[in-house]
């Protein structure tokens, strides 16, 4: 039964824009911002489920029929995984778990104290995107019950039903990010480690990936060193938030690796200028064409503008506070 705190968020029955993969893993669209944006993920085993990611409190109904469409019981959820605390990846959390009787959270120990009480999470947010923009993407933030949650530690391993995750501690993005490591199917679900890929920017050549250095931790050493990380798992898939299953990593993370010191070096090339924001958001939208021409995308400048502009903000954003951090 879908609690009312739930039905009263969507003016509609909602449904579920579901992606099936290998492994009974399904991405499901949480219709934050546009479709294909971000995906939460299901992964099924053996009677068993659990998620990666949840998306926003508007999220939540189309989680909920994504489980009727896969005919799963809420009560089989047995584990909500967090990449980290990220409001576009756990802002549905508090009203998802009303749903899932069985299910335990499982976060960063860095983030589980902003689930239970999030009222610096809520600030930190508004701080990004404003009081009125903040309300119309994330609602009300439910606190989860401290008893609920579990607390990751790095290399620890959880099994589901005899299906093992081995979760590691991933920062660069976020000092309260972890990813989740499915050992018997060489997938990881990286969150925001192994960047952004959208669908829309795929061509002959495989998919198109770019970081996120979004505020407030970005930090390019850690980040690189993490990627170095989960490529060490040997992994034949990766599971993006943004957005989903992604293969050909090796190139990928060459990619990823290559760009991360480049922002940095940006941000410092026009450290003194007088509009930061202006001189570094172009720049790396320059690049980012170039990158898209090189990978075979028909008109580039459009595809970034269209796809990645509002990526291009909050990576601006995450440069600049970095720059901050650097001058303490």
């Amino acid at each position: 039964m879908v609690p009312d705190t739930i039905r009263l968020m969507t003016p509609h029955f909602a449904t579920a824009r579901l992606t099936r993969h290998p492994d009974g893993i399904t991405a499901v669209d949480t219709e934050y911002i546009r479709p294909g944006l971000a995906a939460a993920h299901i992964i099924q085993h053996a009677g068993a489920a659990a998620f990666v990611d949840v998306g926003t409190n508007y999220s939540v109904p189309h989680l909920l029929a994504a489980l009727q469409e896969l005919r799963i019981d809420p009560a089989a959820v047995e584990y909500v995984f967090v990449t980290h605390v990220h409001l576009d990846h756990a802002g549905g959390a508090g009203l998802l778990l009303q749903a899932l009787p069985a299910a335990r959270i499982v976060v960063h120990p860095r983030g589980a104290p902003h689930l239970i009480d999030p009222a610096k999470l809520i600030a930190a947010s508004k701080v990004v995107y404003g009081e009125e923009r903040y309300r119309e993407l994330y609602g009300e933030l439910i606190p989860v019950d401290a008893g609920r949650v579990l607390e990751s530690s790095d290399l620890q391993t959880i099994t589901m039903r005899g299906r093992p995750f081995q979760l590691l501690h991933t920062p660069g993005h976020a000092l309260h990010h972890y990813c989740v490591v499915d050992l018997d199917h060489h997938n990881i679900f990286t969150g925001d480690t192994f960047g952004l890929s959208y669908r829309e920017l795929d061509t002959a050549q495989g998919a198109f990936g770019v970081p996120t250095t979004t505020p407030t931790q970005f930090d390019p050493g850690q980040l690189v060193a993490s990627i170095d990380r989960l490529m060490a798992t040997e992994p034949q898939a990766a599971y993006l938030m943004h957005y989903s299953r992604v293969t050909g990593l090796p190139a990928m993370a060459a990619s990823l690796k290559a760009q991360i010191p480049e922002f940095a070096a940006m941000a410092l090339r026009h450290a003194g200028d007088a509009d930061p924001y202006a001189t570094i958001y172009a720049e790396m939208r320059a690049l980012w064409i170039e990158l898209a021409g090189r990978h075979g995308l028909a008109d580039p400048q459009a595809s970034v503008d269209e796809y990645l502009s509002k990526d291009l903000d909050l990576n601006t954003q995450g440069l600049i506070a970095w720059l901050k951090r650097q001058r303490r």
